[in-house]
């Protein structure tokens, strides 16, 4: 009998501590099967800031490093300037990125840093309590906005794609989903793509993806699943928000 799934070299044998429901472990999954199918593990360096994902070193057999809250693009160009052959990643949550990481995020796009950022969007601060984050949208319920967030309280949504596409030295932007199979492949599709923008040495490349934390958004798995598309696509609509290595 042909075999046709088994565990990524990449990724460890060990069980993961996430949530049931969780995205998390869906993305280690699909970042290891990338590296595999690139033949990247010893060439790779990832480097996980606090938040939910702090113990990803536990999970993927591969370098990694960790760094200061919102620091992660700041230590990845240190590391690829430093060892330039090597593929640099962050994986870093919406807390993380878009809050105390926003100006090291945009100025490491900005000087056209050769990384690649994978940012996970859950749309509140899951590791301390699932308080409001700069990405939780707008009549969104967390523990510090327990009536829904409004614009003259708390303001907008912060759309960190959208704003990275503006800058120059932004390359690739996609920004995808792990709530189904079709989304899961869409999402290893882009991670795999964004890997290849930074070999081919194009500049800063970033996937957004959209993940469910269901034990802050007070929903069983499968709610949390369906609440991705009946909620947050709208505010973040699942595309390609840039793409400069096509040729125009």
């Amino acid at each position: 009998m042909k075999k046709v799934y088994s565990r990524p070299r990449s990724l460890k044998k060990r069980s993961f501590h996430y949530c049931p429901g969780c995205g998390h472990s869906i993305i280690h999954r699909l970042i290891s099967e990338v590296i595999d199918e690139m033949d990247l593990q010893d060439k790779i360096i990832g480097i996980p800031p606090p938040g939910c994902s702090v113990f990803a070193y536990n999970y993927l057999d591969i370098d990694m490093t960790e760094c200061a809250h919102g620091r992660g693009a700041a230590v990845a160009t240190g590391i690829k300037r430093a060892s330039p052959n090597t593929v640099v990643f962050t994986y870093q949550g919406d807390g993380d990125l878009a809050a105390i990481g926003t100006a090291e995020t945009i100025h490491a796009a900005n000087r056209e840093e050769r990384i690649t950022v994978i940012f996970v969007n859950n749309a509140v601060y899951g590791m301390t309590g699932g308080q409001m984050a700069p990405t939780t949208m707008l009549g969104q319920k967390t523990t510090t906005s327990p009536y829904g967030r409004e614009v003259a309280k708390e303001g907008h949504t912060v759309k960190m794609s959208e704003i990275l596409s503006m800058v120059e030295g932004a390359v690739y932007i996609e920004r995808t989903a792990v709530n189904s199979p079709k989304n899961i492949n869409k999402t290893k599709k882009a991670i795999s793509k964004a890997f290849q923008v930074q070999i081919d040495d194009l500049g800063f490349s970033m996937v957004e993806i959209l993940s469910p934390c269901p034990t802050n958004w007070k929903k069983d798995p499968l709610e949390s699943w369906q609440w991705v598309d009946k909620e947050m696509v709208k505010t973040f609509p699942l595309s390609v928000i840039i793409d400069r290595t096509k040729v125009e």
